[in-house]
C-alpha cells in the first residue's frame, strides 16, 4: 500500500488536480483536514471508503489509522489543503512513515498565494517592480521562526511577501516592514481564497490592521505585501514576447527578418542603379 499525500488546493473543489481526484477515487481510506478541505473534495472517495476528518485528531491517532490501513494493505489518501509542501505538517508524518517502513508519495496542489493572486487579477512578478516572492510566516506562541528568517531580515530585500498564518499578528507585520516598504505600501489580506465566502481587504501597512479588525478576520487568511499590489501600469514589458527578442524557440524569426532586411536593402541598391543620372551641362551651354 501507499500513503498518498494530496494537495487539495486552496478551497474551490474544482481546483483539485486530476491526479489528486483520481487518487482519492481509488483509495479505500481517506484522511482529510476537514477544517480546511471542503467535503466536496473527498466526495470523490469510492463507495464504502473509510473517510475520516482528522481536524480533531493528534498525530498519534492519525498514524494509528495509517498503520491499520498498512496492515490491511489498503492505500490511504492523506488530503491536505493548498500544496502540502507549504505549512502542511507532512514532514513529521513522513518522518514517522519512514521509521515504520510505510511507502508514501506526494501530489502537489494549487497553493494559497496562487489563488490569492488569481482573485486579485494580478501578476506577482512584474519587471522593474518585483521579481521575487517570499513565502513566510511570523512567530507565534506555538511556533518560533528560525534565526535570520524574521520579517525585518526578509523585508530588507524589498521583495513581495506572502505571509501565512499571521492575520492575528498584523501589528508586528506593520512594525517590522514599515521601515523598508513605507507606511503607504499596499497590503492585501485574502480570507479563504477561492471559497464561496472569500473576502479581500485592500489597505496599506498603516491601516490594514484596523480594516482587518473591523472585518473580524482571525484565521484562514493570507497577507500579501509589496508594491506589485498597486496594480502598477508603468513597468517594462518582459522579453518573453518582445518581437526583437529571439530565443531557442524563435530562431527562424530572426533569420527571416534578416533575409527580409537584406532583400529590401538589395532592392534599394538596385533601384538606385536604374535611376537616370542628370546630364552634365557642357561649357558651351553655360
Amino acid at each position: 500500500m501507499t500513503v498518498h499525500f494530496i494537495g487539495a488546493g486552496p478551497g474551490a473543489p474544482d481546483l483539485l488536480t486530476l491526479r489528486g481526484r483520481d487518487l482519492i477515487a481509488a483509495c479505500p481510506v481517506v484522511l482529510y483536514a476537514g477544517s480546511l478541505v471542503p467535503e466536496a473534495v473527498v466526495a470523490h472517495a469510492p463507495e464504502g471508503a473509510r473517510v475520516i476528518d482528522t481536524a480533531p485528531m493528534n498525530l498519534d491517532e492519525i498514524l494509528a489509522e495509517i498503520e491499520a490501513a498498512h496492515a490491511a494493505g489498503k492505500d490511504v489518501a492523506r488530503v491536505h489543503s493548498g500544496d502540502p509542501s507549504l505549512y502542511g505538517a507532512i514532514g513529521e508524518q513522513i518522518r514517522r512513515l519512514k521509521v515504520l517502513g510505510i511507502p508514501y508519495d506526494i501530489t502537489p496542489g494549487v497553493p494559497a498565494y496562487a489563488a490569492a493572486a488569481a482573485a486579485l487579477g494580478l501578476e506577482l512578478t512584474l519587471p522593474d517592480v518585483s521579481q521575487t516572492l517570499i513565502l513566510t510566516r511570523t512567530s507565534m506562541k506555538s511556533s518560533a521562526m528560525p534565526n535570520r528568517e524574521d520579517l525585518a531580515t526578509l523585508g530588507a530585500s524589498g521583495a513581495t511577501l506572502a505571509i501565512h498564518l499571521s492575520v492575528r499578528n498584523l501589528k508586528h507585520v506593520e512594525a517590522e516592514l514599515t521601515p523598508f516598504y513605507g507606511a503607504d505600501c499596499p497590503v492585501v489580506v485574502i480570507f479563504r481564497a477561492s471559497w464561496p465566502d472569500e473576502a479581500v481587504i485592500h489597505g496599506t501597512l498603516s491601516d490594514i490592521r484596523a480594516k482587518v479588525r473591523a472585518a473580524k478576520l482571525t484565521r484562514t487568511a493570507l497577507i500579501l505585501v509589496g508594491r506589485v499590489l498597486s496594480e502598477a501600469t508603468e513597468f517594462t514589458d518582459s522579453k518573453l514576447y518582445d518581437p526583437d527578442h529571439v530565443h531557442v524557440l524563435r530562431p527562424e524569426k530572426k533569420e527571416a527578418e534578416k533575409k527580409i532586411a537584406e532583400k529590401k536593402e538589395a532592392e534599394k541598391k538596385e533601384a538606385e542603379k536604374k535611376e537616370p543620372k542628370p546630364a552634365k551641362r557642357s561649357e558651351a551651354s553655360v
